[in-house]
């Protein structure tokens, strides 16, 4: 640990002193964010592991690094802590957290279930402030889409499919996954596909679409080498005007680069939607093209992230994608898996060779 002295208050009174808790592959995301958002301090960065939060602190110059949650709260002043663990120790890094009285910022998933997300939002007071990191409706693409919807340019929805691709589950050149190599906890998860990564299109959906209630589910294990799922699709509805939703992700697709693509269609009665992933198209009446910088765009969804958990903060408005809301696209999650659960031959990934 690098000692921490319990600093005076900023010289902005304005400025929110954030830490991060976890130093994995993800935080480098997070912490860009919180370093590109006005009125933010970044003073500490958690992480047992010694070598991770050093090079973490190392990179964006973070002095004051603890080992434990407990450790940071006996040692530095923050106002705010960004969760980005692994998902089994959400619930207690939350409570700790609120008992402390700190605004929370947590990656999805926010408990590895739904009961266990039921029972963490239940037994949390109503005035803490709880935040899931579901950056996908904060993408610029994802943005510019509801924008069309909130205009009327689409009409009324009659479907849409988001799909996610990549080869990230195939072995390369060098005889390695690398989704694994990239990410290696993906491994041993039971849950893997639809709760690490199709969970963000389904939050995704529920914003532009509506509300929605599963219609079937299908899941597959085509790499040896994870517990959980490669591949899945879902049928969804809106149960007010019937309309279709599809989301599926195959992770282990030829042709593919190792890092996943999003290709999302929406028909609409007035004008149709493309995304194929970095090119936005509107069809229709107007014709529009917009070309994202991917790697930008990518960096841009968790700083809308931070800019709108700082600005609920001051504001007192509530999150976008709070506990609460979020129970919805967790509620989509455990349908899915119970549905896929009803097919054993396609829902229940074999043993790992």
């Amino acid at each position: 640990m690098t000692t921490c002295e319990r600093p005076a208050p900023a010289n902005d009174a304005r400025s929110l002193r954030v830490a991060m808790v976890g130093a994995g592959m993800i935080s480098r995301f997070h912490l860009r964010a919180w370093r590109n958002t006005p009125g933010v301090d970044l003073v500490a960065i958690v992480d047992p592991d010694a070598a991770r939060r050093d090079q973490r602190g190392d990179e964006f110059g973070i002095a004051c690094r603890c080992s434990t949650l407990d450790e940071l709260l006996a040692t530095v002043t923050v106002d705010a802590v960004d969760i980005a663990t692994p998902r089994e120790t959400h619930g207690p890094l939350i409570d700790r957290a609120a008992a402390a009285g700190l605004a929370i910022l947590c990656q999805k998933p926010l408990v590895p279930t739904l009961d266990d997300a039921e029972v963490l939002v239940a037994r949390l007071d109503r005035d803490v402030r709880l935040m899931v990191n579901q950056n996908f409706r904060f993408r610029p693409h994802y943005q510019q889409i509801r924008r069309w919807i909130d205009d009327g340019r689409l009409g009324e929805i009659r479907g849409a499919t988001i799909s996610c691709r990549s080869s990230g589950l195939l072995r390369d050149a060098g005889g390695r996954y690398p989704a694994i190599e990239r990410q290696p906890f993906i491994r041993t998860e039971a849950r893997m596909l639809i709760e690490e990564v199709l969970i963000h299109r389904i939050d995704a959906a529920r914003w532009l679409f509506g509300p929605l209630e599963l219609v079937g589910a299908a899941t597959a294990r085509s790499c040896p080498e994870l517990v959980g799922e490669s591949e899945a699709t879902m049928l969804f509805r809106n149960p007010v005007c019937g309309s279709p939703v599809v989301v599926d992700g195959n992770l282990a697709s030829a042709g593919y680069p190792p890092l996943s693509q999003d290709r999302v269609e929406l028909i609409g009665t007035r004008a149709r939607v493309m995304l194929d992933h970095h090119v936005l198209r509107l069809f229709g009446p107007e014709e529009l093209t917009i070309a994202y910088d991917y790697p930008v765009a990518f960096q841009q969804g968790f700083d809308g992230v931070a800019r709108h958990f700082v600005e609920c903060l001051r504001s007192g408005a509530r999150f976008l994608t709070d506990s609460r809301d979020n129970l919805e696209t967790l509620r989509l999650v455990e349908a899915a898996y119970r549905a896929a659960d009803r097919h054993p031959a396609a829902g229940r990934p074999a043993t790992p060779a």
